[in-house]
């Protein structure tokens, strides 16, 4: 047994210092060993030590990548996609952080940040990569925990030494992540391009961008087995076709040809159905304001025209529903034709004389609807109608999604704040039975019809319609069936990308009322409250015109819009045949573009045989340009009226300028939306000719949209719109 003490004395000793001669000799003797030992077997003691999977896996992976194994890059893929497959799901596991009994966390994928990446990125996979330390930096494995925890935002890259390693050097190393990073990209084979991620499609980048040289997302992909993290999950690579499809605009719009050059020798008589609605201006702007030219198919020339108000003379009584003003001045564009503008400017209901009025909202409130340009814009517009109307008007309120239903059974407005309540409940959800809910709020117009009043359903829609009836021709024939009955029908769209343009404008055109296009609370001001009159109260129905040019004074003519509202000659004396509607106080313009006999301009060949037939000496009337007659009806009859107006040299002015302030804008708005389609006759007029015209005429602007109309022209002007 030792003593204490003597253990205490020991532990007091001190250590003496060390020998030189010692140490040189222990030295001496380990090198000797060192040397005997590399003449002996390299294998290690104890049990023998194969190659994992995993590390299998690596090295051959390795050796594909270096080309020791397989030459051409199609083997190459075909071979390495299983090796890979397997390799990172052995990876995965094998690199998982350890966490201590002590600080155990459940972690998913929605406790993470999200990392975002830029758009030029290679896949996931090649972070990692970029980001292999050099000798003395922290581990892979530590780099990867990083990656999981959502810190590292941005790979750093390798050092240009490691990067510089030749083939052999890097053939010498280990299958890690390091070692594959240290290969110069020479040696490597041509990364794929990179899958699509969500935020870059959601950006609208490319799936494909290219990195920068020298970028992170440069370097060659790494094997799928390094995964960026076992909690960021990578999305498969959407194909093209699919990635187009998510940028298409999913608009329904009618497609339509421009109005062609007319010979009148051969086709003197122009007939088409006037034309109220002003969904294509809204449309326009809201494309433009958005920064992107708008289709041409929805540009609808005679629609812009007729956004603006204009002070044209009136009849003086209702018994004359209608007052044309002609005026034939020269064209801006062109000069050698002319213009000839025919105004036409409704009879103006007072407010003391406006009919009682019996309305049905028929509110789409589908799942297509939730979005806040549509159900809620819809909504606060049908709020301030109500505001708008008489106590003892009547509202009902029927909406539809899956199936209709009639959320307000007819009620006074003296009741505003039950109806209100009514609108302020509505909800989307559902598909889209619009063919029932037409019946259902043609029957619910019916039932509180208002004899020698207004009866009218206000339809408020994307025009998504997919159950019931969806074709374009089937609910036509059904709006044709119930406009019988006396009850109007108008179309308010709301809402982009999904919006059926067409549709609307089938019904609207076939139910005796109006479309217009909602973009914005003040565009339903203007629609619903200051244009309430001529929206809500009609003078006429089925208004046609009809313009017949004399050969001898008329070579050639144009009308300039209306190509979705062209009648047959004959469809002007029928009275079966349905047109447009004017509203209380409306103004309708409509411009053609003609070319005087003789005057060098002429775009059509004469004929060479038959030209003593167009000859009109000695015969009446020779010196009139043209003869307008208008038909119509009146809201509660089936018999049409007509006026007949002659155009003559009276009509005439010397010079544009000359022209009346209405007439000269109401010309510039022509000569944009020709622009914007991208027509023969306005593709030398600049934007700086129409902002000049428009500017000098812009007149008295209570409202403010002359003065939008001018900023409009120079957003398409900076867009490049067929400059």
């Amino acid at each position: 047994m030792v003593d204490d003490n003597e253990l205490g004395r020991l532990r007091d000793l001190a250590v003496p210092a060390p020998d030189g001669e010692a140490k040189a000799r222990a030295f001496a003797a380990a090198m000797q060993a060192f040397d005997m030992g590399e003449e002996k077997s390299t294998a290690t003691q104890g049990s023998a030590r194969s190659l994992r999977l995993t590390e299998r896996a690596r090295k051959l992976w390795r050796d594909i990548m270096q080309r020791k194994l397989i030459a051409t890059p199609a083997i190459t893929a075909l071979v390495a996609l299983p090796i890979a497959g397997y390799a990172a799901f052995e990876m995965l596991k094998e690199q998982q952080p350890v966490v201590s009994d002590r600080a155990k966390i459940t972690e998913t994928v929605a406790d993470k940040p999200a990392v975002r990446k830029l758009a030029t990125e290679q896949p996931a996979i090649a972070e990692p990569l970029a980001a292999a330390p050099a000798a003395g930096k922290k581990t892979d494995a530590d780099s990867e925990r990083r990656a999981a925890d959502g810190t590292q935002l941005a790979p750093t890259p390798a050092p240009k030494a490691e990067l510089g390693r030749s083939d052999d050097q890097a053939s010498q190393e280990s299958g890690t992540l390091k070692d594959y990073a240290r290969q110069t990209p020479e040696a490597l084979p041509a990364p794929s391009p990179a899958p699509a991620r969500v935020d870059q499609l959601a950006a609208g980048g490319s799936a494909n961008a290219q990195a920068p040289a020298g970028s992170a997302a440069a370097i060659p992909a790494s094997p799928p087995a390094m995964a960026e993290s076992r909690l960021m999950v990578q999305p498969a690579p959407l194909p093209a076709d699919q990635m187009q499809a998510q940028e298409e605009n999913r608009d329904r719009i009618q497609s339509f040809n421009t109005n062609p050059v007319h010979e009148t020798a051969q086709d003197p008589v122009s007939t088409f159905s006037i034309d109220v609605d002003t969904a294509s201006y809204s449309f326009v702007r809201r494309s433009l304001k958005d920064g992107i030219l708008p289709d041409p198919d929805t540009v609808r020339v005679e629609e812009m025209i007729n956004y603006f108000p204009y002070d044209w003379k009136g009849p003086d009584s209702a018994a004359t529903r209608f007052n044309p003003t002609v005026t034939v001045m020269p064209t801006p564009w062109n000069q050698g034709t002319k213009l000839m503008h025919v105004a036409i400017k409704g009879f103006d209901v007072k407010p003391a004389e406006q009919p009682k009025a019996n309305l049905v909202f028929l509110i789409d409130v589908s799942g297509s609807m939730d979005e806040p340009d549509k159900l809620p814009l819809v909504k606060s517009a049908f709020r301030l109608l109500v505001n708008k109307l008489k106590p003892d008007d009547t509202i009902s309120i029927v909406t539809y999604a899956g199936e209709a239903g009639t959320a307000l059974m007819p009620t006074k407005v003296a009741e505003k704040r039950k109806i209100l309540d009514a609108i302020d409940t509505l909800q989307p959800g559902g598909s889209t039975a619009g063919e029932a809910g037409i019946r259902e709020a043609y029957k619910l117009a019916q039932q509180s019809f208002v004899k020698d009043g207004v009866n009218r359903v206000m339809l408020a829609t994307d025009g998504d319609f997919n159950v019931g009836q969806t074709d374009d021709d089937d609910l036509k024939k059904l709006i044709e069936k119930e406009r019988g009955t006396g009850v109007f029908l108008s179309v308010f769209g709301f809402g982009h990308d999904n919006l059926n343009d067409q549709m609307m404008q089938t019904i609207a055109q076939n139910g005796n009322g109006t479309a217009a296009y909602i973009d914005t609370l003040a565009e339903a001001e203007k629609v619903l409250v200051e244009d309430a009159s001529s929206t809500l109260f009609p003078i006429a129905k089925d208004v046609k015109i009809q313009v017949e040019f004399n050969p001898a004074k008329v070579a050639e003519y144009r009308l300039v819009g209306y190509e979705t509202r062209a009648l047959n000659r004959e469809d002007f004396n029928n009275d079966r045949v349905d047109a447009g509607e004017i509203g209380s106080g409306h103004s309708v313009t409509a411009i053609y573009e003609i070319t005087p006999k003789g005057s060098g301009a002429e775009r059509i060949d004469p004929l060479r045989y038959g030209q003593a037939s167009v000859d009109n000496g000695g015969v009446a009337n020779a010196d009139e340009y043209a003869f307008v007659k208008i038909r119509y009806k009146l809201p509660s009859e089936d018999v049409s009226k007509l006026i007949t107006t002659p155009v003559t040299k009276g009509n005439e002015v010397p010079s544009f300028d000359a022209a009346g302030a209405d007439q000269r804008f109401s010309v510039a708005v022509a000569a944009f939306g020709q622009k914007l389609r991208d027509e023969d006759q306005t593709a030398n007029f600049g934007y700086d000719r129409i902002l000049e015209i428009a500017n000098a005429a812009r007149g008295a602007d209570p409202f403010g949209y002359r003065a939008e109309f001018l900023s409009l022209v120079r957003l398409a002007s900076s867009l490049g719109a067929n400059k």
